[in-house]
Order: C-alpha cells, then sequence, then structure tokens
C-alpha cells in the first residue's frame, strides 16, 4: 500500500488491509478510481444503495458493442434477430450464474426493474380468501404494494418481525425456529372489498397458496436477513403462520434483492427462494430501466396471466375468441419486445464484477462501511453528547449502508434536510428521507401509527422539508459503499459531519449576534439602493426613488412566469431567466423587457385593458388571482428562455405575512391588508452591505479555487441595501423606520443555492460559494441566514385606502424603532 498514507489511513489499513481493495484484481482500488471514475474527481458519492456508478470501462465496451454490431427485433428470423435471441439467452444465463441458479430449476424474466418484477408477482399470484400474504417489517414499498392484490381478494395480510434472538414460543403473538423469531403484526383484511370468486385469475382448484416476502438486504438500515428463512419457511409454514397454517397449503417465498444483489447475492442454489427480483443498475450502474424476476419452475405454473400481447402468444385470431398461449415461462411473460439493447450492455457489466469477484467486492465495501460507523460512533460534541444516532447493527449483519440521524450538542436533532443542503454544498452526494421503506423508518425512529397519521395531517409527505415533527425526525440520513469507493471518500464524509455538525463554539457567535451587540449601532445608518425586480426571478433594475403600496415596493414581483404545466419557472431551473432585464417606466405606464435573446424590446402596458384573461393559480401552495398575455409576449419570453412558457400578472393575493417572534420564522396570515404579490416569503428584503463586507472578509480567509471570491450585495437579490450598521446588527431589529414608512421585521432569510449562481461574461455559473461559507457560521436551527425580511405597514384606513403616499429614496435615514 502507500507508503505516504495519512497516519489515519494506516490505523485504517491496520485493521481492515486484508478485506480493502482488490489485491487480486486487474487493479488496484486506487487505480480503478484514477482511470475508471475520473468524473469523480472533487465529488464524495455515498449513495450506491440509490444507484451505484458505471465504470468508463463499461461504457466504452458497451459503445463498442453497439457500434460493431447490428441487433434487430428479436421476434423474427434474420440474422439481426438472431444475434439478439441468442445474446438475450446468454444474458439469461449470465444471471442465473450471477445468482448460482441452475437452469434446470429456474427461468429469468426480464422487466423493467424490481419494482416491475413484484408487480408482476402480486398481479399474476393466485390470492384467495384463504390465502395468508406475509412479509417483514422492513420491506420496500414496491414489497409493500403486493398487498393491495391480496386485500382485494380477500386474503390475510400481517407483518413479522424477523429478530436473530431466542424466544419462548407464544400462540398468540411469537413463533420461533432455531435462531430465527417471528414476532406478528397485527392482522390486515379488506372485507368490505373481498371478491365472490374463490380466487384470483380463474383459481387453481380450490388449492389455497400463501406468500411470505422479504429483502436479503434493508435498504434503509443495511441489517441483512438471514437466508434460512427461505429453508425454515418452506420447510414447515406453520413457523409463521402458526396455528392460521391450513394444512397443504405451500408457502411461496419471495426475496427482494434489489439492495444485496450489488455486495451479496442471494445463493439460490443454498437457498431456493421462488422468486427473486433486483435491478442491473444496482449492481454495475447501467443500464437502468432494466431488472429481471427469478422464478422457480414450479412456481412459475401458479403465475396466471390474462393480458396478452406481441411475442407472448404462439397463434391468435382477430375477430374469434382463440389464443394459444407460448409455453415459455420467459416468453410467456415478457409483454412486447423485450428492451435487447439494454439487455446487450448487461454482460459489460457483469464483466466488471467478475473481473474483481463479488466476494472482494463484499469485502472492500464491508470495510469501508465498518470503519466508518465505527468512526461515526466515536464523534462527540464538547459536552460529551454523541453526533450521530445509527440505525441497525444490534444482532444483525450488516451491509455497506449506514442510516443515521443527527443531533446538537443540545440533543435537538439536525434535520435531515439541512444535512443534505450542506452535503451538497460540500461535493458529498447521500441520500435522505425514509428510502420508500416506511416498516423501517417508523421502527428506528420510534414512530408510532399516530405519529405518522398525525405527521401527515400535518402536510408531511414523501420528499418533502418537513424533517422534524414535534421534536422528532420523520427520516433519516442514509449513506453507502459500493465497489468503487474508496478510504478517502469515508475520511472526508467523516471531515465534513466534524465540520458542519460538531460544537466548537457557543449558539450565536460568529456572525449571530446577541441583542445587546445589536443594540449597539455606530453613526448613522442610510438607505444605499432600492432595487425593483418585476418579473419573479429575473434581472431587476435600481431607482433613485420609488413609492410604496399594500404589497411593499409598487410593482416588484407582480409578475412571474410560467411552464406548460403550469410550474413556476425560477433561476434554479433556468438560468438564462437571470439575463432578461426589466425596467418599470412610472410617467410613462410601462414595462420594458429586453432580452439577448431577443432583437426587439418589450413594451407591456401596466394598465389593464379588457382583453386579459382572468384567471387563479397555485403558487407554492397559494392561490392567486392573475392576468394572462396574449400569444406575441408568451412567445418572446420563450424566445428569451429558450423553452414554452407564459407570462401572468398578479392581480390579488388572500395571504399576508405576521410578525414571529423567533428570528429567522415567518408565518402565514389570512388577511386582506398587506397583501403578497409573487415574493417568495415576504414583501420585501433588507440586505446590509457592511454585513455582505464581513462576509468577504471570511472569502477571503478562506482557500479557494473558484472564481469571483468577493460578491455583492446583489448576489442576494435584496430590495433595499443599508450602509453604516454593524454586521449583523440587522438580525435583532423588530422594527425599523425608513423616512416616513415604517416596516416590521420578520426575521432572518433563509438562503439557498440561489445565491451560489454567478453570472460571468453573461453565462451563469453554480458556484459553492458564498452559501458555503454562510453555512460555516449563520446556520440557525436547519436555517442559513443573511439578510431580514420586511413587512410594509401600509397605515390603511378604515375606507381602505392608503393614508398619503409613501416614497423610498437613496440616501434616506434609517432608524430602528423596537
Amino acid at each position: 500500500m502507500e507508503s505516504s498514507a495519512s497516519p489515519s489511513k494506516e490505523q485504517f489499513l491496520r485493521e481492515f488491509g486484508n478485506c480493502y481493495g482488490y489485491p487480486d484484481g486487474p487493479k488496484s482500488i486506487d487505480e480503478i478510481r484514477a482511470t475508471e471514475f475520473k468524473r469523480l474527481q472533487g465529488k464524495v458519492y455515498l449513495d450506491h444503495a440509490g444507484a451505484t456508478l458505471y465504470s468508463e470501462k463499461q461504457m466504452q465496451e458497451v459503445t463498442k458493442d453497439l457500434l460493431s454490431n447490428v441487433y434487430g427485433n428479436p421476434h423474427s428470423q434474420n440474422d439481426s434477430s438472431t444475434a439478439t435471441s441468442d445474446l438475450i439467452s446468454e444474458a439469461r444465463q449470465q444471471v442465473l450464474r450471477y445468482f448460482k441458479a441452475s437452469p434446470k430449476d429456474y427461468k429469468c424474466i426480464f422487466t423493467s426493474g424490481a419494482t416491475g418484477a413484484l408487480k408482476l408477482v402480486g398481479e399474476f399470484f393466485p390470492w384467495s380468501e384463504e390465502s395468508h400474504f406475509m412479509y417483514t417489517l422492513e420491506n420496500h414499498n414496491s414489497v409493500l404494494g403486493i398487498r393491495e392484490y391480496a386485500l382485494n381478494k380477500g386474503a390475510t395480510v400481517f407483518a413479522v418481525d424477523a429478530e436473530n434472538n431466542e424466544c419462548q414460543y407464544d400462540k398468540t403473538h411469537c413463533c420461533q425456529s432455531s435462531y430465527i423469531k417471528f414476532v406478528k403484526h397485527d392482522i390486515q383484511r379488506r372485507s368490505q372489498y373481498v371478491s365472490r370468486q374463490n380466487t384470483q385469475n380463474g383459481g387453481l382448484s380450490g388449492e389455497v397458496y400463501n406468500m411470505f416476502a422479504f429483502p436479503s438486504e434493508c435498504n434503509f438500515s443495511g441489517q441483512k436477513f438471514p437466508l434460512d428463512i427461505v429453508n425454515l419457511i418452506k420447510g414447515d409454514t406453520s413457523i409463521i403462520m402458526g396455528g392460521q397454517h391450513k394444512s397443504g397449503s405451500p408457502c411461496m417465498v419471495l426475496v427482494d434483492a434489489a439492495k444485496g444483489c450489488a455486495t451479496d447475492p442471494p445463493n439460490l442454489e443454498k437457498y431456493p427462494a421462488d422468486f427473486v427480483v433486483f435491478s442491473f443498475y444496482k449492481i454495475f450502474g447501467h443500464p437502468t430501466g432494466l431488472g429481471a424476476l427469478l422464478v422457480r419452475n414450479d412456481a412459475a405454473h401458479l403465475l396466471k396471466k390474462t393480458y396478452f400481447s406481441g411475442g407472448t402468444v404462439s397463434a391468435s385470431i382477430s375477430d374469434m375468441d382463440f389464443i394459444r398461449r407460448r409455453e415459455s415461462v420467459e416468453q410467456l411473460f415478457e409483454d412486447g419486445t423485450a428492451s435487447f439493447l439494454s439487455i446487450a450492455a448487461i454482460r459489460h457489466g457483469f464483466n466488471i464484477i467478475d473481473s474483481l469477484s463479488i466476494a472482494a467486492i463484499s469485502r472492500h465495501t464491508s470495510s469501508l462501511a465498518s470503519y466508518t460507523r465505527k468512526k461515526m460512533s466515536e464523534l462527540k460534541h464538547e459536552n460529551g453528547i454523541d453526533v450521530c444516532a445509527i440505525y441497525g447493527g444490534e444482532n444483525h449483519e450488516l451491509g455497506p449502508t449506514i442510516a443515521f440521524n443527527l443531533r446538537r450538542e443540545d440533543r435537538s436533532w439536525v434535520g435531515y434536510r439541512e444535512v443534505e443542503k450542506l452535503a451538497s454544498l460540500s461535493g458529498v452526494h447521500l441520500r435522505t428521507g425514509c428510502f420508500c421503506n416506511p416498516g423501517a423508518c417508523a421502527k428506528y425512529l420510534g414512530l408510532s401509527h399516530s405519529d405518522l397519521i398525525s405527521n401527515y395531517e400535518a402536510g408531511h409527505v414523501c420528499w418533502d422539508d418537513n424533517d422534524v415533527i414535534n421534536g422528532k425526525p420523520t427520516g433519516a440520513v442514509r449513506i453507502s459503499f459500493g465497489y468503487m469507493s474508496t478510504y478517502e471518500d469515508s475520511e472526508q464524509f467523516m471531515q465534513f459531519l466534524e465540520s458542519s455538525f460538531m460544537s466548537k463554539s457557543k449558539p450565536f457567535e460568529n456572525g449571530l449576534v446577541s441583542t445587546v451587540k445589536a443594540l449597539q449601532l455606530s453613526g448613522s445608518i442610510q438607505l444605499k439602493s432600492i432595487t425593483i425586480y418585476p418579473i419573479k426571478s429575473c434581472s431587476g433594475f435600481n431607482t433613485q426613488r420609488w413609492p410604496l403600496g399594500n404589497v411593499g415596493l409598487k410593482y416588484d414581483r407582480e409578475w412571474l412566469l410560467k411552464g406548460p404545466s403550469g410550474e413556476i419557472l425560477t433561476q434554479k431551473k433556468v438560468p438564462e431567466m437571470n439575463s432578461i432585464c426589466t425596467l418599470v417606466d412610472l410617467k410613462l405606464d410601462k414595462l420594458y423587457v429586453e432580452s439577448p435573446k431577443c432583437k426587439e424590446k418589450l413594451e407591456i402596458s401596466l394598465l389593464l385593458g379588457t382583453s386579459n384573461i382572468v384567471e387563479e393559480i397555485d403558487v407554492y401552495g397559494y392561490r392567486y388571482q392573475v392576468h394572462s398575455y396574449d400569444a406575441d409576449i408568451n412567445a418572446w419570453f420563450t424566445r428569451a428562455i429558450g423553452r414554452s412558457c407564459t407570462l401572468v400578472r398578479c392581480t390579488s393575493s388572500q395571504y399576508r405575512f405576521c410578525k414571529n417572534d423567533t428570528i429567522g420564522s415567518t408565518g402565514m396570515c389570512r388577511e386582506n391588508r398587506s397583501q403578497l404579490s409573487f415574493a417568495n416569503e415576504a414583501q420585501l428584503l433588507l440586505v446590509s452591505e457592511d454585513s455582505v463586507l464581513d462576509l468577504n472578509s471570511r472569502l477571503s480567509s478562506k482557500i479557494q479555487k473558484e472564481k469571483c471570491l468577493n460578491v455583492d450585495a446583489m448576489r442576494f437579490r435584496p430590495n433595499l441595501v443599508i450602509s453604516g450598521s454593524k454586521p449583523y446588527s440587522e438580525d435583532n431589529w423588530r422594527s425599523l423606520k425608513i423616512g416616513n414608512a415604517h416596516f416590521t421585521s420578520l426575521g432572518g432569510c433563509n438562503r439557498c443555492e440561489m445565491i451560489n449562481l454567478s453570472n460571468i461574461s453573461g453565462r451563469v455559473h453554480k458556484l459553492k460559494e458564498p452559501l458555503l461559507t454562510l453555512a460555516s457560521y449563520r446556520r440557525n436551527k436547519g436555517k442559513i441566514l443573511f439578510g431580514i425580511l420586511l413587512r410594509y405597514e401600509d397605515e390603511t384606513g378604515e375606507d381602505g385606502l392608503m393614508n398619503g403616499d409613501r416614497w423610498l429614496h437613496v440616501g434616506q435615514e434609517v432608524y430602528q424603532t423596537n
């Protein structure tokens, strides 16, 4: 190994050197990364449980294959079709070899993926009112979905915990055999949907069939389930069903190998499961959209299919009820033309795996996971509180996956979205949420049924940002290792955890100033600039003076662009919007818009005519009444951003923001006064030039590789920029006065990656700064704060009219009034 290894790596190699890397392979792990995964330079990819990565050599071989051979539709007899048929046949054999499945006992059916294979089994299985569908609590949603077929046919359904320890036999809840204990959960039945037919798919002479499903490895925690379960259940179904078992009714066993197949594929010679499902991209990255169902020959005849398609029949008559299906199991269940070019690619993926050996891959990935898990368990805050809460591991063998959450030094939870946001800024690719495994998620996070239901009723759904509710995490963070992962990946991940989440100073230091410091103002504070952004997410314009209205600055974010499906377009998705320049002429009542992609300047009247169409749209969950524009204006914007879009103008909104006593928090109120236009959170955003200068001093002190190190205030898209205050003194302002206009502070503005978009020489570049630096000292309870949000107190009279016009002028003094 490398003589220049760091002390920490030397320690790792002393402990795991016999398992790490591929000493018997064609290349060392460092050579593999340097030659086959050059695109990972500067990145730490730790989501192999979600999708592992393809190698450069693999894709070169795939490309060479496709460019050198002619593969035709296999449903023919010409040379190119025969070549494809032979390729598909060999691919099936290669899959069976990978799982040590004899062709005499198993068939390989290609599907769209593991989910497609599971749906096939669930849809065609002969469920009846006497059937049982049983599954371990830790299962992917794609497995849980099978219960819909079972329940709708009147079957009994229940989940179980499979535990590796001994217990006393209990007829009611606990069944055991050797070292595996099955603990039943509540029985599910859907009697109101029970079919009057005895069985699904035509029935089999009244025979009753049951199914038990479990993953070879849990995709949440990495727990490996003992494959002995296959033989135990097939040998004695009463082990799990107890007194409910009907004598002579067999139990088919389904193994979800989607997660485990990449490092420890089930040995079907030793553990002859009836159904095994997986996806190829989990093993070697490419192709996606292709998986397989491995089915035992004696179980295949149970699956009764109604639909027929091209390739699945031997003969059919168009205008007569006559059909003869193919006898080949593979041809019977593979509807239409197989994805043969994707199938052509899998042999090149298997070649990569075979060159390293699956045993070496398993040892390599396990060594990295074991080391990282150990290092994470040792992380502690200054007060001794553990930083990481790691899920799984007790009395179980673990795969190369680690699920965890992070705690602050006060024991409160760090939300997983905060972790994911900071990880992205640090070049760390990981996964957050429940990973489509609700049973494991609820089990490890301690979420009861009532917790889960109340979370949903509170608005929490999969993939949203509600990561902590009522003090409990709603999901977790997951990292996972693949065959090309390295020690350096683990080390950089640990450095990320230590630098971002270990307590090293007291809260509110380094930028989040205390109230006492905030009140110590020096000299006068002045309004330095006013910026209006008429069209949401497009460039704004500076002005020396501007009127205020009941939505804040007049005409600010009063227009937006939406896509063909109604989606709101922003610079995050459409960077070209940054190049659209706007200007409002109050005297001429015109909005002028320019774009480098459009020769003519667009003029839009500020006066609403009768020809404008009035409609209601949804913007981030809130309803707005808007006016739309004609085809010519929409065509102009379509040319400007290079995609179809329409322009709309806000005319009314039911919502406003209320003062919230918590710095950095905002709340919604249903009031007609102080309405919002299309602003995200509040009417105005104020940024301090002095805070920007402090940020730049921190940026300058770091060793940076990115261009344009310093940022100016306009990077934050503020409406108002002030100068003359101490850095961050605005954090604790509750109210302020500019000229004769009064404003209420709604707290800090939570920043996102939008501020990392930089327009350099007419091109928008996505950088890591300044958000990465802000995260190091401006993070408070999951939010990265910079600037404050304001509401204009418009002094509306009882008649609904404003009590006199209010104008802001550059140079006006700013007074803190709280």
